[in-house]
């Protein structure tokens, strides 16, 4: 480690003294020294180069005394060599102590001075994958929820499918289940409001999914109003809500109609087919059939998904911490997200499912980071990893279900920087396929989702969307 080796028998080597410490579940505060030699070679490499490079008046190129060049570029050579340093020192530094950091160190590199003679130290925090010894994965006992896809299955989709395309009419009959009305919308703790909004809208089914509480019965809530009456509901606040002061509490959610409206469906016609590209209505109910089969295969991967990770994981006991839980809340709910857009789940499925999620974020967060980690060392056991192909036929597959092209899906993605998460969640995904293929299976029958059961809009009654929490505040901060 100490011995300097030559550039062209490889990379220089510098002579690093290294302290790390634990500074917290899966922290690591490290204290990295390199020796006054290694600084000088640094310096001298960059010092050849100004030298050859400098553009000094009165001297040509190549010729410009180095004195002078170390007088008038000092704060250029500085910066430069400390750059190098620690690029080069934290590189050699995770390959030698297998250090394997996920997040970028806590550094202020501006505050670091180099010395102009004698060693140079600095140190920080970092975050680091846990360490732990993986159960055995081979031969577990899955549950696998099964159906066959009914007529009566492929016709209730269809309405719900209809309904994308379906026209809103202006009523001024009592509210009735499966109407759309608008609304003020506002949440009272003990006789003051906490939050407020206009103009929200939603189908009145029986459930209404809120960002931090959740509404049974709002289709008999909301059953017999018209325009300008108000319906009030008492509702528990989420245990994980931003608004610690209300978790658990129950707060009144009053809502004021302003509209009612009902829902005209497209009649099933040869051209209404064809705007779909669908030629005939056996060809309509074939497609629908293949979504829900594919639905069906969600199902079953995420229930078997869950059944593995709770037979992996049992012994995944090592604390996480609470910043790197916040950060990865938006992440995981993205993956979930780009699961059920895989799937052919509707837009009024996705968000219901997004509330649920943002509901018990945390806890749900922290139990899918340790998921993650086993499954990523089962992965990289298993020598598993994802191909542009298998990338490729994801976005083409998802264009697919949402009717765009591949090229836009694609772009959308990268703008929104989730190519990285659909990368992880295949990665993952085929180490589950590795461990529930040598797994032995009870099948079980499978009810169907259906989003006549539950609504969703975005409101939270305590007042903060959980989105919106700053991801680097702990508790207790």
């Amino acid at each position: 480690m100490n011995a300097e080796t030559p550039e062209a028998a490889g990379p220089y080597k510098m002579n690093l003294t290294v302290d790390i410490k634990d500074a917290g579940p899966c922290r690591k505060h490290v204290k990295v020294t390199v020796a006054g030699a290694d600084i000088d070679h640094f310096r001298n490499e960059a010092l050849k180069e100004l030298v050859f490079n400098a553009q000094v008046p009165g001297f040509r190129a190549g010729h410009v005394p180095r004195k002078l060049v170390e007088r008038r570029f000092k704060k250029e050579v500085t910066d430069q060599v400390k750059q190098r340093i620690l690029v080069d020192s934290l590189e050699q530094l995770a390959e030698d102590h297998q250090l394997e950091a996920i997040n970028e160190p806590d550094l202020r590199v501006a505050d670091l001075e180099l010395p102009d003679e004698g060693d140079f130290s600095y140190e920080f925090d970092v975050e680091v994958r846990p360490e732990f010894d993986l159960p055995s994965y081979g031969g577990l006992t899955i549950e696998r929820p099964t159906r066959e896809i009914k007529d009566a299955d492929i016709d209730a989709y269809a309405d719900r499918f209809l309904t994308q395309f379906g026209e809103l009419e202006a009523s001024e009959n009592p509210v009735q289940a499966g109407d759309t009305v608008t609304f003020n919308v506002a949440s009272r703790s003990k006789e003051t409001t906490v939050s407020h909004a206009h103009n929200q809208s939603a189908r009145v089914r029986s459930t209404l999914r809120l960002q931090d509480a959740e509404i049974a019965g709002f289709d008999k809530l909301l059953e017999g109003a018209k325009a300008g009456d108000r319906r009030t509901a008492k509702v528990a606040v989420s245990v994980e809500s931003p608004k610690v002061e209300l978790r658990g509490e129950s707060v009144d959610v009053e809502f004021e109609i302003t509209e009612v409206q009902t829902m005209k469906l497209p009649e099933l016609t040869p051209e209404f087919l064809s705007t779909l590209g669908i030629s005939t209505m056996e060809e309509f109910r074939e497609e629908i059939k293949k979504v829900l089969e594919r639905q069906v295969t969600f199902e079953q991967r995420q229930r078997a998904r869950t059944q593995v990770l709770e037979k992996i994981t049992e012994s995944a006991n090592w604390d996480l911490p609470e910043t790197l839980v916040r950060r990865q809340v938006e992440n995981a709910l993205r993956r979930e997200i780009l699961e059920m857009q895989q799937a052919g789940f509707t837009d009024a499925q996705i968000r219901a499912r997004e509330n649920e999620l943002r509901q018990r974020s945390i806890s749900t967060t922290r139990q899918a980071l340790k998921e993650h980690f086993v499954l990523d060392k089962i992965a990289t056991q298993e020598n598993i990893e994802v191909s542009d192909v298998e990338m490729q036929t994801e976005i083409h597959l998802m264009a697919m279900q949402r009717g765009e092209s591949p090229r836009r899906v694609r772009a959308r993605l990268e703008k929104q920087g989730m190519m990285e998460n659909l990368a992880a969640q295949i990665r993952e995904r085929k180490a589950i396929d590795f461990v529930l293929d040598q797994a032995q299976y009870k099948d079980v029958d499978l009810e169907l989702a259906s989003s006549d059961e539950v609504e969703a809009i975005p409101f939270a009654v305590c007042g903060v969307d959980p989105a919106a929490v700053p991801e680097a505040v702990e508790a207790g901060a």
